[in-house]
């Protein structure tokens, strides 16, 4: 029997949650390089996995299968394509960066009487390792009812992480915070819970029809043509799933716990949400809409390429208008979300490629963004862009990582996400020109807030708030400096990536049915 890799990868996270909490409340420090540890050592067992991984080999590989509930035909099944070992190696990567920049977020105020309780510091650690297990778990689950149960119980760590933790850069005060943190938590809950019901009957209506939960069984009966689904099921069960992702995602006009959740949660916690959480959502579409339904992905694709690009410029828009940092981010990504599912459903190669490694170029950028926005925000304890200005003069290298995190939003040449939103576009161009075109007004319009957004806090006369602000701290640079080199790298590079995920799209691009459309104009010979 082979080396269950995958199984471990996902449980030491779960292992180092268990662990953390158990340190006792007096050795604060202690838990904190105990989660960290263990996110390294997640972080070198997900390169293990993504090294042994063959680009031109089987579609699943590392593959685990074993009796689960028997009664109902459900295992546990694990296996990765491309697609899903590099949402594994991300979620991964990002983990001993969220802890690192959150290293000091649920220690005790100051200010707190000692006689008042503490912030639970290893309760706070655990949690984000308890999401990275069920993250990681799901992007390796080829049961549908495995993921299912992952996709609705790191629900539950995220609630705590936005509601119990929350930003102490609140404007009112710690009653008026608390109200806060508390209808942003249960706005997530709640919309994320309704999706994850609406999914729970599709999934029965699966089984009922197919009579398994198996992913790879599924495609295979769909390939040899021996499954067959009335095109009216196919479609509810359809919209049954993608609902559930659309919310997760999230895609308009679903989305409006984002912004909430983001604004409220600690800068690590709102990458969290972002960068790795909706992550499961946009991979969900790629891995379970298209393969379990591909004639019903091909039916809604018009409605749904509208609704991305609704997101895409909605998003921005309310970008450029916002006053609130952390808010401004957060619809910054309802508009990146919005170019994923674009390259999604465009069903191109291109469009595809570009989408999976847009959410990978994303977690990578927005993480960059928002951990140095957090860093900011915890110097002058405010979120709002107003009380900012001439911020580059007192802490250049903030200033100037703050500017790299921005310009990769932007998807500025040379940069990561400029490859993957450029191989969106043109995929997208190439079947749908018109969306093509009216989806670039979402660069215009991401160059306007970033460049805005800088100009306001850190160019301009010194404000006296600020004068005394401090530059990156060592801990803080450590947690920059990797993300920054990434996005240079893979701007330049991409080619580790996309070896990797283009076998996986066109297995994918395959169970659709799709074929990429001929140039008009052939090239010479």
């Amino acid at each position: 029997m082979s080396f269950p890799y995958l199984t471990v990868t996902a449980a030491l996270p779960a292992v180092g949650a268990i662990a953390t909490a158990a340190v006792p409340a007096a050795r604060r420090t202690a838990a904190k390089w105990l989660a960290l540890l263990f996110s390294l050592a997640t972080l070198a067992l997900a390169a293990v996995v993504l090294a042994t991984f063959e680009p031109g080999g089987d579609r699943y590989q590392l593959t685990e299968s074993h009796a689960w509930i028997k009664d109902f035909g459900v295992r546990y099944e694990l296996g990765v394509d491309g697609i899903g070992v590099v949402m594994m190696a991300l979620t991964a990567l990002l983990i001993p960066f969220v802890i690192l920049a959150g290293w000091h977020d649920a220690d005790p105020l100051e200010s707190e009487a000692p006689n008042r309780r503490w912030r639970p510091t290893q309760g706070f650690f655990a949690l984000i390792l308890a999401v990275e297990a069920m993250v990681v778990l799901s992007f390796e689950a080829t049961d549908v009812f495995l993921f299912y149960i992952l996709f609705e119980a790191m629900l539950i760590p995220m609630y705590f992480l936005i509601g119990g933790f929350g930003d102490r850069a609140h404007a009112g005060g710690d009653e008026a915070a608390a109200t806060q943190r508390s209808y942003a938590a249960v706005k997530f809950l709640l919309y994320n819970l309704i999706g994850g019901l609406i999914m729970l009957a599709a999934v029965i209506g699966l089984y009922v029809v197919t009579g398994t939960f198996s992913l790879s069984q599924i495609a295979a009966d769909h390939a040899n043509g021996s499954l067959t689904m009335a095109t009216s099921t196919e479609r509810w069960l359809f919209l049954g799933f993608f609902f559930a992702f659309a919310v997760k995602a999230p895609l308009w006009p679903l989305h409006t716990w984002l912004p909430n959740a983001m604004g409220e949660a600690t800068a690590p916690v709102a990458v969290l949400i972002t960068a790795v959480v909706d992550k499961v959502g946009t991979f969900a579409m790629l891995r379970f809409c298209l393969q379990l339904f591909p004639e019903a992905s091909k039916w809604a694709t018009p409605v749904i390429l509208v609704l991305a690009l609704i997101s895409i410029v909605y998003g921005a828009l309310l970008a450029v208008g916002q006053r609130d940092i952390k808010r401004l981010i957060a619809y910054a990504s309802i508009s990146h979300f919005g170019f994923i599912i674009l390259g999604i459903f465009a069903m191109t190669s291109q469009g595809q490629s570009g989408a999976t490694l847009y959410m990978v170029n994303h977690g990578i950028s927005t993480a960059a963004l928002m951990l140095v926005a957090g860093f900011l925000i915890s110097r002058r304890g405010s979120r709002l862009i107003a009380d900012y200005g001439g911020v580059q003069k007192v802490a250049p290298v903030l200033a100037g990582t703050f500017l790299i995190g921005g310009l990769a939003t932007l998807s500025l040449p040379g940069l990561s996400p400029f490859v993957s939103e450029f191989l969106v576009l043109v995929g997208t161009f190439s079947r749908y020109p018109v969306v093509g075109i009216i989806a670039t007004v979402g660069i215009v319009l991401a160059a306007l807030y970033v460049l805005v957004l800088y100009q306001r806090t850190m160019t301009g006369p010194v404000k006296a708030s600020v004068k005394g602000m401090s530059d990156l701290r060592v801990r803080e640079l450590v947690v920059v400096t990797p993300l920054i080199a990434l996005l240079l790298f893979l701007g330049v590079y991409p080619k580790p990536l996309t070896d990797i995920v283009n076998p996986a799209v066109k297995q994918t691009m395959s169970d659709v049915h799709r074929t990429d459309p001929k140039p008009e104009v052939e090239a010479a010979p």
